[in-house]
């Protein structure tokens, strides 16, 4: 078989060595001029135009940053989500939304691994799914975290789907917020009545099931899963303390919600006194992953916290609310077409200073001059962005790099930008 893989990017490698057997002949098609990292040997059609050559192929496999609109070849199209969804043997617990999906996906997974199950976490988190397929059981559980690029064409969904919270995102790629929204919600577009839904709350008037759906369920709602006064609810029961949690801030606090009502669906209906105790494990064990709202170190009275992944304004408006402290923001990169106008109005409100970094800096700057919000502008590099707040910063303030765009104007990634600030933060002197 003629296969095409459109596209070469983080998936591609386990892409080539999934398909790359059965006699199948293999061509990377990919539109920029150079592609790192090919295998030795590939095929190749690369440069402008190369996706007008693809109907030659009988196979086009879709990386998932390639809008599915620009490979019109009908039914010869497919992913390796949609290979994924149809040849794994276990249960799937798909998880998405615009951020937080991470944090669930890991919280579902600790809370069933503490239950004595083998769980792979895959997906978006950075394990591509097609390479743990080979060694997933019909008796273990899989948490797939699920992008809007992996969720646009697919034709399954996953036995437990979760649907966080929704902002404008990604709009530099999606053609609107309507793809971007119509794209998350195949996340439970093709489920069954005996598959179980997750949605928040805020997208209860924005999602239509189909008729025969009858486990549609929300959080945090008193109908499931939510926090009040210090505890997590289920079905209005006091369950379990919400300071079991190891990581800041409300929206964590939803996360755990979400965590709690998917693990819940797979373990019991029944929250009795077993289930606290696993579900006290599985929750209190997580410490967070990387560049989400990291505490990073104390320099001179002032607390530095990492919070590279928040790519968007709402992300940042979380770790805003997560501190009661004066807080130093620095905000900018690329921007990904989000409006930051209700950020601004949060940054006021909770007199939050913003130190403007990146490509965007310019455009903040006016925007909180508009707003009433103390703004200066930074040109330099990493430490100089450092310097800056180690300079504005009092005793007992927080720093908080929690950016609201994207990292590729100045880095290579999100995890080189944080990581870039923790070694620019312990080089302080204090």
């Amino acid at each position: 078989m003629k296969i095409a893989l459109a596209g070469f990017g983080q998936e591609g490698r386990i892409s080539y060595d999934y398909w790359n057997r059965d006699g199948n002949q293999l061509t990377i098609v990919d539109e920029r001029d150079a592609v790192e990292g090919l295998p030795e040997g590939t095929l190749t059609i690369l440069g402008a135009g190369a996706f007008a050559k693809l109907s030659e192929f009988d196979l086009v496999i879709r990386s998932p940053g390639i809008n599915p609109k620009r490979l019109p070849y009908e039914d010869k199209v497919w992913s390796a989500t949609n290979e994924f969804f149809e040849k794994c043997p276990a249960p799937i617990i798909g998880v998405t939304g615009t951020k937080g999906k991470g944090t669930t996906s890991s919280l579902i997974a600790s809370i069933l691994r503490a239950a004595g199950k083998t769980v792979h976490l895959v997906g978006n988190i950075g394990v591509p799914a097609l390479g743990e397929l080979a060694s997933i059981g019909a008796d273990d559980i899989v948490v797939y975290e699920l992008s809007s690029f992996q969720l646009w064409d697919v034709k399954k969904s996953p036995h437990v789907a979760v649907m966080l919270m929704i902002e404008p995102d990604h709009l530099d790629i999606h053609d609107d917020m309507n793809d971007y929204l119509n794209a998350k919600l195949n996340i439970v577009r093709h489920q069954t009545e005996n598959d179980v839904s997750i949605v928040h709350r805020s997208l209860s008037d924005v999602i239509t099931l189909p008729p025969n759906r009858t486990s549609y369920m929300k959080y945090p709602d008193e109908d499931t899963v939510y926090a009040k006064d210090g505890w997590f609810y289920v079905k209005h029961q006091k369950f379990i303390q919400t300071s079991v949690l190891q990581i800041p801030g409300l929206h964590n606090i939803e996360n755990a919600c979400a965590a709690i009502a998917a693990a819940g669906s797979i373990l019991s209906s029944a929250y009795d006194s077993e289930l606290e105790a696993i579900f006290k494990e599985g929750l209190s064990s997580f410490a967070g992953l990387p560049h989400r709202l990291k505490f990073v170190a104390e320099k001179n009275g002032v607390e530095y916290y990492d919070d590279s992944i928040a790519t968007t304004p709402g992300s940042a408006i979380a770790a805003i609310r997560s501190f009661e402290r004066p807080k130093v923001l620095l905000l900018g990169g690329h921007d990904k077409g989000a409006g930051y106008d209700e950020l601004m109005s949060v940054c006021r409100e909770a007199d939050a200073k913003i130190i403007a970094i990146g490509a965007n800096g310019d455009n903040l700057v006016e925007l909180a001059a508009q707003h009433g919000v103390t703004c200066v502008r930074e040109t330099g590099d990493m430490p100089a962005i450092v310097a800056r707040a180690d300079e504005i910063a009092q005793p007992g303030d927080v720093v908080i790099l929690s950016p609201a765009a994207a990292s590729f104007d100045m880095f290579k990634s999100y995890a080189d930008r944080g990581d870039q600030f923790i070694a620019a933060v312990r080089s302080l002197q204090s």
